[in-house]
């Protein structure tokens, strides 16, 4: 008879087992294998092994391609999961060390399908970052990043993106129309740092770095109080001279 002290035996899914076993099957085979040798494989009787392939099949995590089974789409969507888990702390990582060495919030976002994509910011308690009081896909206008990131569209991307987010003040020093605001990034040489000063927060300064990737635009951005504005521009021009080293440790990141 159990006890009150052991522990209870997990329940387990047999048809679950049995799929898992079938797609590590089909996993051990880079050309494929048919039906038959994967029931002889993983020790299953063959109906099931039908009836199962034909279910991972429906589900996108098998391709049957000539008489033999393959790895579909969805199971190699599944597969690539911990390379973006990997990309994303390797970003976050690099995001820290310039952290701690410029002592500035760091931030790296991307223009992906149309928005504004904050993937990774490095602060601390003593240095933190800008809190996101207005959703930033909607104000790109009006921070440094999101500045940094209409600036590397073509006119078109640009304009659809402000007819989705229209210009708005949410500061007194935010750009009042659209009209000066395309005419400010219209003035900016392609690689030149973006400097916002109370657009977005009041009682913050920030300054954006472009990195562009193919078709992909990104940026790296910094930020501080107002009261240490002195600071902005050494730090962005630090990091600038830092982007090289840096844009090798974040150029993956654009597949995120």
């Amino acid at each position: 008879m159990a006890t009150a002290t052991q522990t209870a035996a997990p329940t387990l899914i047999g048809s679950v087992q049995r799929a898992l076993r079938l797609l590590e099957a089909v996993a051990s085979h880079a050309e494929g294998a048919p039906a038959k040798q994967l029931a002889r494989e993983t020790g299953l009787p063959l109906p099931t092994t039908y009836h199962l392939l034909r279910t991972l099949t429906h589900e996108g995590y098998l391709l049957r391609d000539k008489g033999v089974f393959v790895l579909g789409d969805a199971a190699v969507r599944l597969a690539g999961g911990g390379d973006v888990q990997n990309r994303r702390i390797k970003i976050e990582d690099s995001l820290a060390h310039w952290r701690d060495e410029i002592g500035v919030p760091i931030y790296f976002a991307l223009y992906r399908e149309g928005e504004i994509e904050l993937v990774a910011v490095a602060d601390t308690p003593n240095a933190p970052a800008v809190e996101e009081w207005a959703d930033f896909r909607e104000t790109a206008h009006a921070h440094a990043i999101g500045q940094c990131l209409l600036s590397q569209l073509d006119l078109k991307s640009r304009q659809d993106h402000l007819d989705r987010h229209p210009v708005e003040a949410i500061t007194p020093y935010t750009v009042r129309n659209q009209r000066v605001f395309l005419e400010r990034l219209g003035s900016l040489d392609r690689m030149e740092p973006v400097v916002e000063r109370q657009e977005y927060a009041l009682g913050t300064v920030c300054a954006a770095i472009p990195i562009t990737a193919g078709s992909t635009a990104a940026t790296m951005a910094i930020s501080l109080p107002l009261h240490q504005e002195e600071r902005l521009l050494p730090a962005v021009e630090r990091l600038r001279t830092e982007i090289g080293k840096l844009f090798g440790s974040l150029a993956f990141s654009i597949s995120i």
